[in-house]
């Protein structure tokens, strides 16, 4: 659920109308089907690859999409090329300054760029970067990536060979999209750490961080941009595609939890079914972690697709025991320290119907600190609930994530330093399972993945200090 403590950092959504309609209401509806992945700021800028070159029109703001454009602003956002994004803040403060799209205006014209993810060596790029005369307006690692992709082209031949140089040199996770007067270039880190995918409606091209968005539009899914390939949509309409940054299979390492919580149900990474997956992680919490219950449910949203599956494998009914909140801003007033809990009760509310006298199997996807689980437990038992059991469709958090994943540090997690049982009786409940690690392959039917946050083993070498 939203109020664990887990957050992703950003949604990207490109497009290039070949036969010059404009894109930005397009790009509207396809940023909101990715509102799930960052809820703080937006933006949208656009472009006409038949007009004069440099002249990007931008809008972004803090807040949701629906909050951010109005139907006039759209209306006034003339372009056949276009990108936008989403955002939630792991790196950089959260202000209007560092809201995408990025757009420099440089010696060879107007960049535009979008990203998701998490750059591990920013810091060091950004000091170089400094120290040759680069002012920074934002404080985001994306404008590093920006200044080097632009810095580039001054000495390269096109666009696409400026990308593949300044991708040599950033390190991390990035999906990311790039608008240049006349081209539409997609980019997905070599690990893949982060999904990216590529659609097509009439005459226009999309790239989208999940297959939901293409559906939004009515676009038809193309296929994915593979880890650690660029792919151009150029002006004939064509897709351009280079490979060279591209790593054995085997080395790849995408986040498991875009399948685990981040993604949308409805979205396919790499091939795999997000729903599917869930179900499959309920499934094996089941077998691995079977009790005596009268009833499972999950925490909405992403815990009930896990909760269904373990329904089906255990034979216990599945049931809705939460009425959600849909309406509930990402700025609601928060009430004070002595009465914190009611956070919870204003997002979720449950069913005393559904759960009074009964033992309840509550599965939810994560638990980081602890607080949001033990209310929970304890607004079941104050239904009338008999027993409490708990499953969590991901292992339990002992590291903090590196490539773009809002994981506290160690000391904040619940399970560092703290077994099942010492959990278990912290938040309340009658028993606690977590997925065995070792079910994660299963999930993401045996694509390579990283679970650096589960076992402190990264693909990359992690920075010597925080990079929040």
């Amino acid at each position: 659920m939203s109020d664990t403590g887990l957050h992703e950092e950003c949604g990207v959504f490109g497009m290039y109308d070949i036969s010059g309609e404009d894109v930005a209401p397009s790009i509207y509806y396809g940023l909101s089907a990715l509102q799930h992945r960052g809820q703080e700021s937006c933006g949208i800028a656009v472009s006409d690859t038949n007009g004069p070159r440099g002249t990007v029109t931008v809008h972004k703001d803090m807040g949701l999409v629906s909050e951010v454009f109005t139907e006039q602003t759209l209306e006034q956002m003339k372009g056949n090329i276009g990108a936008g994004h989403v955002r939630y803040s792991t790196t950089g403060a959260s202000c209007r300054e560092n809201a995408q799209p990025l757009v420099l205006n440089y010696v060879k014209g107007t960049l535009g760029l979008v990203h998701n993810g998490n750059l591990i060596n920013a810091k060091e790029l950004r000091h170089d970067l400094e120290y040759t005369g680069a002012i920074f307006q934002t404080t985001i690692d994306s404008e590093v990536i920006a200044y080097h992709i632009a810095r580039e082209r001054l000495n390269t031949n096109d666009v696409e060979e400026a990308v593949l140089r300044a991708c040599r040199r950033i390190q991390g996770a990035y999906s990311l999209i790039i608008m240049s007067p006349r081209k539409l270039i997609g980019v997905r880190d070599p690990f893949g750490f982060r999904p990216l995918c590529i659609g097509k409606r009439d005459n226009a091209y999309i790239i989208a961080s999940e297959t939901c968005a293409l559906e939004t539009i009515d676009a038809e899914f193309v296929r994915d941009i593979l880890p650690g390939e660029i792919v151009s949509i150029t002006k004939d309409g064509k897709l351009h595609s280079n490979m060279s940054m591209c790593l054995p299979s085997d080395q790849e390492a995408r986040c498991i939890f875009e399948y685990i919580y981040f993604a949308r149900p409805d979205s396919r990474i790499d091939g795999v079914s997000v729903y599917a997956s869930r179900i499959q992680a309920g499934r094996c919490l089941a077998v691995d972690s079977p009790v005596e219950a009268d009833l499972v449910t999950g925490v909405p949203e992403s815990g009930n697709a896990a909760a269904l599956g373990y329904a089906m494998e255990s034979g216990i009914p599945y049931g809705t025991a939460f009425v959600k909140n849909s309406y509930v801003g990402r700025t609601f007033i928060k009430p004070g320290q002595s009465s914190r809990e009611s956070s919870v009760r204003i997002k979720l509310n449950v069913l005393k119907e559904a759960v009074n006298g009964k033992r309840i199997i509550m599965i939810d996807d994560s638990i980081v600190r602890g607080t949001t689980s033990g209310r929970i437990v304890k607004m079941l038992r104050d239904a009338g609930a008999k027993e409490v059991h708990m499953r969590v469709s991901s292992p339990p958090f002992l590291w903090p994530c590196y490539f773009g994943t809002d994981i506290p540090e160690r000391e904040q997690l619940i399970a560092y330093n703290r077994s099942s049982s010492d959990i278990c009786r912290v938040i309340g409940a009658d028993s606690l399972a977590y997925l065995d690690v070792s079910r994660l392959s299963k999930i993401s039917e045996g694509l390579p993945i990283c679970s650096g946050c589960f076992t402190g083993r990264y693909p990359l070498k992690p920075p010597k200090e925080s990079i929040r």
